[in-house]
């Protein structure tokens, strides 16, 4: 009977969190109407939840966890480790953390020391404590803006996630010597991990497709983490690390795409924990509120640091939106601090409520940061160094007549058959390191730029009179959208052509002022006819062609 009345228990506990996963839809969907993210409405879900006295359960954290593990395999699939040893990835995080930590606990001793209520305890270690935890940016929201405009591989993008790992890296430091917990003393076996790439990808590649690569994602993901528990590691960080080992294989675009939908179903969870933290009273609310100013300090601070570290205004402007909120590493740091004493049960509730603010505040700055960016462009010039990073130097195309963006499948078949009729005239541009690589060795003329960079006429010094073509064959709508509107913009007199897979794409990009519009669907099926109709042609002529003469 007790059996049967723990299972009824954990049966009711899980019908309950998929009522609320009900409830976060139509939040997100509301938030998605108004113009925010559902990210957004996630958090208002949960802050409701708890309003109207629904308490969270271990199931529902079980599942966020699961959401942030899968999240941080997926950047490590996609990550380049020599992206993360760049002097303005680590050089910039470290000091940023040590900037902000100083800046922002100085400024709340200072409050607290004048009397300001509920900070007036704070003395100054617990003061830079609270900045530390704020000096920290939220890895969920920035991976998933990236993934939202398919910017993950390009510069500002693979330069803020190398500024998260850095972040994580030293989050992991102060959480191993804060708690005491010391790595178990067989944890310097993690250091054969270094050979285990080649065994994780001949694992993928047994896997094959479908459902048992998707299994075999969540069996990589869980199975780092629980290897790096046991050896007293961050569970999280070995995640991440098994990411890093099956990157680079040809099955890990597919994969990373496999494991999406479940991981924006579980991080659903960790909204919905977000929200439901504790239900905030007018005085946390207004702690959470001000904190908020600190957004600015931050985003200002690196956009500064990026501009030192000799980044265009537009690559810093982006990478420093994107990085300008709050973190879940300060609800940790808060039930830590809390948990030993050193700060009040009110502050986990603080900290949860300015993570959230920051994310509804940063989420619709991000949305305009083209027109931010197009906006005080010429503003933001003054500020940039003459000696830039080699990504960021100007490149010679004067002679180009045809321009491709975007060199997937389609756009290097397009490439090819152009070249045909215009020889070197035809010149390629993708944002993906290794793929520019990879086809300046095959022999084409390709170039690593972004088509919807707002100073892709600067950078790239083209004869705008000369371009015949532009083709846009981006696998990201808004990429391709916010492109035709910046082609729009400036002198090019050569016509635009694009790819569409639905046909809403299709109607947004002829409004847009795209020339030529091609479904891929439908080109595939025409593609697929011609072709077999062909082969049918030429088997039927073997067939009825003539005998063979007869022996004299």
């Amino acid at each position: 009977m007790r059996e049967s009345g723990r299972a009824e228990a954990v049966a009711k506990e899980i019908y309950l969190e998929l009522q609320w996963i009900a409830i976060a839809f139509v939040f997100g969907f509301l938030a998605r109407r108004v113009g925010q993210p559902p990210l957004v409405g996630y958090l208002a879900a949960g802050i409701v939840l708890e309003a109207i006295g629904f308490k969270m359960v271990s199931h529902l954290e079980e599942l966020s966890g699961i959401g942030i593990q899968l999240l941080l395999f997926s950047i490590g699939l996609k990550l380049d480790l020599r992206s993360v040893a760049r002097r303005e990835v680590w050089g910039v995080a470290v000091i940023h953390a040590v900037a902000t930590t100083v800046g922002i606990g100085g400024v709340l001793f200072a409050l607290g020391a004048a009397g300001v209520p509920f900070l007036s305890d704070l003395d100054l270690p617990l003061a830079a404590l609270v900045g530390f935890a704020l000096s920290f940016s939220s890895t969920i929201f920035v991976v998933k803006l990236l993934e939202e405009r398919d910017d993950a591989v390009a510069l500002y993008g693979r330069i803020a996630v190398g500024v998260l790992i850095v972040q994580d890296l030293l989050a992991v430091i102060f959480l191993t010597v804060s708690e005491g917990k010391v790595p178990s003393p067989f944890a310097f076996i993690l250091l054969g991990l270094v050979f285990a790439r080649p065994v994780v990808h001949r694992f993928l590649a047994f896997c094959g497709h479908g459902e048992l690569l998707v299994l075999a994602g969540f069996a990589l993901t869980l199975g780092g983490s629980s290897l790096f528990e046991t050896l007293s590691m961050k569970g999280d960080l070995g995640a991440l690390v098994f990411g890093v080992l099956a990157g680079a294989h040809i099955k890990s675009d597919e994969l990373s795409k496999a494991i999406a939908p479940f991981k924006d179903i579980f991080l659903v969870g960790f909204f919905l924990t977000v929200g439901m933290t504790g239900l905030p009273d007018m005085t946390t609310i207004a702690i959470a509120a001000g904190l908020l100013v600190f957004v600015g300090f931050k985003s200002a601070l690196f956009h500064i640091l990026f501009l030192r570290f000799r980044l265009r205004a537009r690559t810093s402007l982006f990478a420093s939106l994107s990085l300008g909120n709050f973190s879940e590493f300060g609800l940790i740091v808060g039930a830590l601090a809390v948990s030993k004493g050193w700060l009040g049960s009110e502050w986990v509730i603080v900290f949860a409520m300015t993570l959230a603010f920051s994310l509804v505040l940063s989420a619709p700055i991000n949305a305009k940061g083209y027109r931010i960016y197009s906006r005080f462009r010429q503003w933001l010039y003054r500020f940039e160094r003459q000696d830039r990073l080699p990504d960021e130097r100007p490149l010679e195309v004067d002679d180009a007549r045809v321009l491709v963006f975007g060199l997937g499948r389609i756009g290097i078949a397009a490439f090819d058959e152009l070249r045909e009729t215009w020889g070197d005239g035809v010149v390629g541009f993708d944002i993906d390191e290794s793929r520019v690589a990879k086809h300046v060795a095959a022999g084409r003329r390709v170039f690593k730029a972004s088509a919807t960079d707002a100073d892709a006429w600067t950078r790239l010094h083209v004869d705008e009179e000369a371009v015949e073509l532009v083709v846009l064959a981006m696998s990201s709508y808004l990429d391709n959208y916010n492109a035709i509107l910046l082609l729009k913009e400036t002198n090019c007199h050569g016509l635009i052509a694009v790819t569409a897979r639905f046909d809403d794409e299709e109607a947004s990009y002829r409004k847009a002022g795209a020339d030529i519009v091609m479904h891929v669907m439908t080109e595939a099926g025409q593609g697929l006819a011609r072709d077999a109709m062909s082969q049918l042609q030429r088997a039927r002529g073997k067939a009825s062609g003539p005998q063979a003469a007869p022996p004299d």
